[in-house]
């Protein structure tokens, strides 16, 4: 959709400075007992197109699904004595990554370090937003994230591993766009999460966050090569991971807060429907971004204290942790938009999702 006016090239390319900290088949049959995944049959819409690849409770598969376009991974993390009890059942966080990143790359340590549960890692693309698309038609083909994880992904789990398949036993959270996902997930779904967490998350995108609607938009559109911004900090605008760029109203509808054009974001703002979590555990993690605007952190801090503040007015539990420059929270966080923040929040998060699990 083509926009004028000097406020709208302005605020993409702050959208654009914004996106740029944006977050970083079965085992063979051959294979000895206990040293390969174990085995996965496919189903419930997800094919897999190539052999497991890791080991026996840290794996990924490679599969493609009719709601989305390409291959795509899934990540699954299992307990260390998952195949010494044939009988025991677990929980399962579903935990999702942020933008532009890939299951394969969360190798968070505390991701492991539950013998209690399984973690499942859903591919996410790079711009997904974990959502069903408005446009189905653009260059990048499907993209009804959405239906992947929640229609196909859950049964395909509980079908293939010895899961506790009820919403008592199930939890999703997610870093930056991921932690968009779990709130939007949880409140879309809620008959089948008890728990859910934000770890810097995207959490607001009503009209009060503007600068993050515009990072999205600069996600979707590849806002001048938007990612001269890639987890590593490489910068290369020919060689962005939000290659193609589509039109900006494609994943939402428009995003521009006037005459009440922008209600598909409104409807899928996390910020707006707190209430929808009635029931459900909700954790918000957040650091301040050592109060820089040119950090991430910075701006998902301001969605996190609205989240914070809705909740209170609407006299919700929840369990919130600002870490401010990340000097209490452990070793490696400097309050900043990044794993090692993510990594501590982690460490609080699951043994805290076990304990509910439990009871």
């Amino acid at each position: 959709m083509k926009r004028t006016g000097n406020w709208w090239r302005v605020g993409v390319a702050w959208a654009v400075a914004v996106v740029a900290v944006l977050t970083p088949a079965a085992g063979s049959a051959q294979a000895a007992e206990g040293t390969a995944p174990p085995p996965i049959a496919d189903g419930f819409g997800l094919t897999q197109v190539a052999p497991a690849t890791g080991g026996p409770t840290d794996f990924h598969l490679t599969v493609t699904t009719p709601e989305v376009s390409g291959e795509q991974h899934i990540k699954i993390i299992l307990p260390r004595g998952y195949h010494d009890d044939p009988g025991r059942r677990y929980p399962v966080l579903y935990f999702l990554h942020g933008s532009p990143d890939d299951p394969v790359q969360q190798t968070y340590p505390a991701l492991s370090m539950s013998d209690d549960m399984i973690t499942v890692i859903p591919d996410g693309g790079a711009r997904s937003w974990y959502a069903n698309w408005l446009n189905q038609k653009t260059v990048l083909g499907a993209q009804n994230w959405e239906n992947f994880h929640l229609k196909q992904v859950i049964p395909f789990i509980d079908a293939n591993l010895r899961t506790i398949p009820a919403k008592k036993s199930r939890a999703v959270a997610g870093v930056s766009m991921g932690g968009f996902g779990a709130f939007h997930y949880a409140q879309a779904r809620p008959d089948l999460f008890s728990q859910t967490a934000s770890l810097s998350g995207d959490i607001d995108l009503s009209a009060n966050s503007m600068d993050l609607r515009l990072a999205v938009v600069a996600s979707v559109t590849d806002a001048l090569g938007a990612v001269c911004a890639s987890a590593s900090g490489y910068c290369d605008p020919n060689d962005s991971p939000y290659k193609p760029g589509v039109d900006s109203d494609a994943l939402f509808g428009s995003p521009y807060p006037v005459f009440n054009i922008d209600w598909r974001w409104n409807e899928v703002d996390p910020s707006q429907h707190m209430d929808r979590l009635a029931g459900i555990g909700v954790s918000i993690y957040t650091g301040d971004g050592g109060g820089s605007p040119g950090n991430m952190e910075f701006w998902v801090s301001g969605a996190a204290k609205n989240v914070k503040a809705r909740m209170d007015a609407l006299g919700m539990p929840y369990h919130y942790v600002n870490y401010g420059d990340g000097s209490g929270w452990g070793t490696q966080c400097d309050g900043g938009h990044n794993a090692g923040c993510w990594e501590q929040d982690l460490r609080d998060l699951i043994p805290r999702l076990e304990r509910s699990f439990a009871s």
